[in-house]
């Protein structure tokens, strides 16, 4: 969705006052006599808020997305500025995405926005693609205390691939979730 100057304006304004009115629909749903009203208020207090928007002045595109909307076992931003902070040059990225449209065919999006590791382009990450078929990857050659962030295109293939990376012996591994992870995305996709 794309607003004009006008729309923008009035999206800001609702996203602002978004965390008060919050409280008072939970409140209402609780105590609400209509079970459907209460599940719909219920449902839209807790649905991905997204709202995305263009300025006539500024074609970078903006996605405010609840953090509450991250996967099961995506690490936090600010526990992820900090792993990224303490590893510094020797933390490795294991982006597990699979460029194949026949086998993954929504990581094509991700892959849009963010590109597979390869020489200068995200030094620090290795590309080791999930096999969904025998739920597991490659093991990286790298010593088994390496800080190390995973990655998909969201964070479902990404902790899979933490979960197994921890069950063969690496002790230092955070699930970044991905590229639709903005937050998380920000502070390690680049690396």
């Amino acid at each position: 969705f794309f607003f004009s100057g006008r729309e923008t304006k009035r999206m800001v304004r609702v996203v602002l006052l978004l965390p008060f009115f919050l409280p008072l629909l939970i409140c209402c749903s609780a105590f609400s006599p209509n079970p459907m009203l209460s599940r719909v208020i219920t449902r839209a207090t807790t649905a991905t808020t997204t709202a995305v928007f263009r300025s006539r002045h500024n074609t970078n595109v903006f996605a405010l997305r609840m953090s509450s909307e991250r996967k099961a076992g995506v690490s936090a931003p600010e526990e992820l500025r900090d792993f990224v902070k303490a590893a510094a040059n020797k933390l490795v990225i294991v982006d597990v995405r699979n460029p194949d449209a026949s086998v993954e065919p929504g990581d094509q999006k991700s892959l849009a926005v963010a590109p597979l590791p390869s020489g200068d382009i995200r030094p620090q990450a290795l590309h080791l693609i999930w096999d969904r078929e025998s739920n597991g990857m490659p093991i990286p050659d790298i010593p088994k205390d390496t800080p190390i962030i995973t990655h998909c295109g969201g964070g479902g293939r990404g902790q899979k691939a933490k979960d197994f990376l921890e069950k063969n012996g690496f002790t230092s591994v955070l699930n970044g979730g991905g590229p639709k992870e903005t937050e998380c995305w920000a502070e390690f996709g680049e690396k």
